[in-house]
């Protein structure tokens, strides 16, 4: 089961890159169309974060500090830079899922958000959340550049 998720995860992130790579302007990434709260950047910024604060600090131990704030305020960082923290996000998810064992996906996840649920209820949820954001990074493109 580790590999499933770490297979699925790295499928994602990588159409993250993808969606990225699709905006014709890059000052797109950072543009926010009336009644939208978050740019594309944001939401990649915050996914950034997500997933290393989740799975990386917290099952994968990397020491990792999130400042979620930072995640929705910061504003027009390159696309190249944006591609650079994702390919590191997929190092260090594809290494923490890839090592997670059975044990540990059953055991309850180190902290409590939801409620308390194990690991895989956890992982499952995250992965929702990063299925949830990027088609909304993908409606953005199609409405700025359409």
């Amino acid at each position: 089961m580790e590999l499933f998720f770490a297979e699925l995860f790295e499928r994602d992130i990588l159409k993250l890159k993808d969606e990225l790579n699709a905006f014709e302007t890059e000052l797109n990434i950072w543009a926010v169309p009336p009644g939208i709260s978050n740019s594309a950047g944001n939401l990649t910024l915050h996914l950034i974060g997500n997933l290393n604060h989740f799975v990386g600090a917290t099952l994968g131990n990397t020491g990792y500090v999130r400042t979620r704030e930072l995640e929705f305020s910061t504003k027009n960082v390159s696309r190249t830079q944006l591609l650079a923290d994702i390919d590191q996000t997929i190092v260090v998810v594809k290494n923490t899922l890839s090592a997670l064992t059975q044990e540990q996906l059953g055991a309850q996840f180190p902290f409590e958000i939801f409620g308390q649920h194990s690991t895989t209820f956890y992982l499952t949820h995250f992965y929702g959340h990063i299925a949830y954001h990027l088609g909304q990074i993908n409606y953005l493109r199609r409405i700025l550049e359409a």
